[in-house]
């Protein structure tokens, strides 16, 4: 069977068959099909089941193309929304952005698990991600954050995480205070640089309107037209977390994101953050968006280690 697709942008064109006609290369391996150039024709050989799904995958690749650079996750995740006939679905759930990073870059969506997640931080007052490494789950709600500020939805930006030992003890770690905790708030740091610019963050943190802190700060605390973010939940004891949810007040919004299979608590305290799946399920506004192995947006390796280490281990439903 042979089928033939006309790319009339000369850019577009070249986005898809990519550097060294890297994606040509991916995309012949993948279908088991011969793919050939000519000007604006793009003719496609081979099975039929091959060479309809490779179409699509081409046509959907165009599409992306439009929008941003192709990258290998990119091809991944138009792989896997080939292989599920969700291609318009995910192409929908990535059409949006959310913010423009410092850079430039429009920040949106890459998955439709990503993309219900981003409605539901939009609908909720307070919003639950729970998935594995790799799936966005902090980065998205940073940028949710950047844009509510942006858009003077809130006054201020405040993100925190517990300070717990991931097999390594803070008290050895060098200097004050401070300089322990801050490499446990580097990927806060790190998501909210990539987001405003060094500049304008370090600027903003000085006027007070952006907070980056460990979570015993929290106590005591009423949390007014703020965006909150609580990273890394899952190592929240039960007190913790209720102590951090009853710090909502007038006009904020909360997102507590965390992955329920890489908890470093002592085996002998429960992660507060299950705890709180399980109580706080069913109240109104308040959402829980679960990640797949399927929204991983990093190395495509990420996703079968993820796949491997559940093979092993299914942790318990809730």
């Amino acid at each position: 069977m042979e089928e033939i697709i006309t790319i009339q942008d000369a850019d577009i064109l070249s986005r898809v068959f990519g550097r060294f006609d890297e994606n040509v290369n991916r995309l012949q391996r993948q279908y088991g099909v011969a793919i050939l150039g000519r000007g604006e024709d793009v003719r496609i050989s081979g099975d039929e089941d091959g060479v309809k799904k490779c179409a699509m995958a081409i046509r959907a690749l165009c599409t992306a193309a439009e929008k941003e650079e192709l990258t290998e996750q990119s091809l991944e995740n138009i792989f896997s929304a080939v292989e599920e006939d969700s291609v318009n679905e995910v192409l929908k759930a990535t059409a949006d952005g959310i913010c423009v990073s410092s850079s430039g870059k429009v920040v949106r969506a890459k998955t439709i698990g990503q993309k219900r997640y981003v409605e539901k931080i939009a609908e909720n007052t307070i919003v639950m991600g729970i998935g594995p490494a790799g799936t966005g789950k902090t980065y998205l709600a940073v940028a949710m954050a950047v844009k509510a500020f942006r858009n003077h939805e809130v006054n201020r930006i405040i993100l925190t995480r517990p300070a717990v030992e991931a097999g390594e003890k803070l008290g050895f770690l060098p200097g004050d205070m401070q300089n322990k905790v801050d490499p446990y708030l580097r990927p806060l740091y790190d998501a909210l640089f990539d987001m405003m610019g060094p500049e304008n963050f370090a600027r903003n943190m000085e006027k007070g309107v952006i907070e980056v802190a460990p979570l015993a700060y929290m106590r005591g605390r009423t949390l007014d037209d703020a965006f909150i973010i609580l990273d890394e939940a899952q190592n929240t004891t039960r007190e913790q977390i209720k102590m951090f949810l009853t710090r909502l007040g007038t006009g904020s919004k909360m997102v507590i994101t965390g992955d329920i299979t890489q908890i470093d608590l002592p085996e002998s305290r429960k992660s507060g953050l299950i705890d709180a799946m399980r109580i706080l399920k069913g109240i109104d506004d308040i959402s829980i968006n679960r990640f797949t192995d399927k929204d991983v947006v990093r190395h495509k390796l990420v996703t079968e280690i993820i796949r491997a280490y559940e093979r092993d281990h299914k942790p318990e439903r809730l």
